[in-house]
């Protein structure tokens, strides 16, 4: 294969920049239009999708010994794709027999592989879009998104943030040392990239490459070998990012088996088996924080990065755009149900109301103006199944009937017309009275919470990030005094903060090259995507040095 570091360099030395910058960058364009990637995409996306349902996976020379596979898509059809599938020994046993030769390789022979499998990678973005959509429950425009483009972005800002890391220490230096009227001592030294070794990313069903893409990027970049592990339920998108990958490796002369896949079945599953192996030295989880504190306790030597659970949280102190405001937290609230790491879930608000544009509105007028708007969102069925998407797991269904008894119904939840749906559950709770709020309840439920004041509110919402995690933090106000107390205490809070958002960008949003999702500040997360921490810690610098020949 021809010089893959020189085919991608102009794409990586943008994506270096671009870093930097921190400004809007992406080179892979997220509106899934034929005029970009072909007008026959869709359509070929779709049937090399189909094409798939109801037979065995095909990874040539992977290790198996059976086949699993039982994923129903939350649109309504069962997948009926086996998949090979084989114990946790026999997968690090197979990664670590291809470690060598992967970490004999030079930081550019790695990247140029990794920038390779990004690149094939988008070429399929409409059938990893049918992929994301049918294990996930996200609605066909999101899935092209945020299972395609987006995600490949935050593989390639992985990737960068790598090469930087791994290249900010020359490999070779000449060093002398002056020894008065003595000849000066003079050494040859030289710096080897060492990785951890083998690899594992833990994917979740909600987004699997979304959040599966930052590690496994960073681990192949640094030298690691890696073993994906998807959620049951979600898959057939990382065994295609598995299938393509080892592809690539196998054109530029690696061991296919420096990347692996690790299927197992709900009940039956092999990840703590894979935790505590001894050989893993590196783990990436997205998951609850329930599981996530177990990574955490038994991953024994492993260097273990998380991106756990959290209640992410508005504070409305004021507004000069109510409506904009009303609008802005519905699509918040709407979006895939709630079922990103991202969506906000408690609407702190004063108890005697607030200041806007329309003049004050007192605390139950809030909660209407943003129930209404939800309603006014939802109101046409196809863009409202299009907004909300399906509900990836049947508990998520469970936690809504459970919160109507928290307190009162502002806005009620219904099912949508197409798949395992939900619309948003409203409910409005005063904070003198109740702690409910303050637990996670992932998926389309949102509290009002009535406080003493803006100022309180800031303080519970940044108090709950500290003590039980938090994302993201939203606000919505014209006082700039009380914007910068919020701005301090949230960022104290290790909560990163957004700040009257109206308009078509919201507070779920988070923009590979610009935004670092998570902070690793608080129990939502022990790693931020993709900082500096997040790569670095993937491998080591090794000298050699002996004295320089005359």
């Amino acid at each position: 294969m021809e010089d893959l570091f020189g085919r991608h360099r102009g794409l990586l030395e943008t994506a270096v920049k671009a870093l930097s910058d921190r400004g809007f960058w992406s080179p892979f364009p997220e509106v899934p239009s034929g005029k970009i990637y072909g007008e026959t995409a869709k359509d070929d996306g779709e049937a090399s999708f189909k094409a798939l349902l109801g037979t065995k996976f095909d990874l040539p020379g992977h290790p198996e010994d059976k086949r699993l596979g039982s994923e129903v898509s939350p649109w309504g059809p069962d997948l009926k794709i086996l998949y090979p599938a084989t114990g946790a020994a026999t997968l690090v046993a197979a990664s670590k027999a291809a470690g060598d030769a992967w970490a004999d390789a030079s930081p550019e022979l790695r990247v140029g592989v990794c920038l390779e499998i990004l690149t094939r990678l988008n070429r399929i973005s409409f059938e990893m879009a049918n992929a994301v959509m049918h294990t996930t429950g996200q609605a066909f425009p999101m899935a092209f998104q945020a299972g395609g483009p987006h995600a490949q972005d935050r593989g390639l800002e992985a990737v960068a943030t790598a090469w930087v890391e791994m290249t900010r220490t020359p490999g070779q230096a000449t060093w002398e040392k002056p020894q008065g009227k003595a000849a000066p001592i003079v050494l040859e030294k030289n710096w080897q990239v060492v990785p951890r070794g083998v690899a594992l990313a833990i994917g979740c069903q909600t987004f699997p490459t979304w959040n599966t893409y930052p590690g496994l990027f960073a681990s192949l970049a640094t030298g690691n070998t890696v073993i994906v592990k998807p959620h049951p339920g979600a898959i057939l998108p990382l065994a295609l990012t598995v299938k393509v990958a080892r592809e690539v490796l196998v054109d530029a002369g690696f061991p296919a088996d420096v990347v692996l896949l690790a299927v197992d079945q709900a009940g039956a599953e092999i990840t703590k088996e894979l935790v505590t192996h001894p050989d893993i030295g590196i783990i990436d989880y997205t998951g609850s924080s329930a599981f996530g504190e177990w990574v955490r306790n038994n991953a024994r030597s492993a260097q273990v990065f998380t991106e756990e659970a959290g209640v992410n949280s508005i504070v409305v102190a004021a507004t000069d755009d109510f409506s904009g405001m009303c609008a802005n937290i519905a699509f918040s609230l709407s979006l895939y149900s709630g079922q990103m790491c991202t969506a906000p879930q408690d609407i702190f608000a004063p108890r005697a109301g607030i200041e806007t544009n329309e003049g004050h509105k007192s605390f139950d007028e809030v909660a209407a103006a943003i129930g209404a708007a939800v309603d006014a969102l939802l109101s046409d069925p196809a863009r409202a199944s299009g907004v909300c998407g399906a509900i990836a797991n049947p508990a998520t269904l469970a936690r809504i009937d459970k919160a109507r008894s928290f307190g009162r119904i502002v806005r009620d939840s219904q099912p949508l017309a197409s798949g395992s749906s939900a619309t948003p559950l409203i409910v409005a709770v005063d904070a003198t009275e109740t702690k409910a709020h303050e637990e996670e309840c992932f998926g389309p439920v949102a509290f009002i919470v009535a406080v003493d004041s803006a100022e309180a509110g800031i303080d519970a919402a940044a108090s709950l990030a500290r003590r039980k995690g938090a994302i993201t933090a939203a606000l919505y106000d014209t006082e700039e005094a009380r914007i910068a107390y919020a701005v301090k205490s949230f960022a104290r809070a290790g909560v990163n903060l957004s700040i009257n958002l109206t308009g078509n960008i919201f507070v779920n949003q988070s923009a590979a090259f610009s935004d670092f999702h998570v902070t690793g500040g608080n129990p939502a997360g022990n790693a931020s995507l993709t900082d500096t921490a997040f790569v670095a810690n993937r491998f080591r610098l090794a000298m050699w040095r002996r004295p320089k020949a005359a």
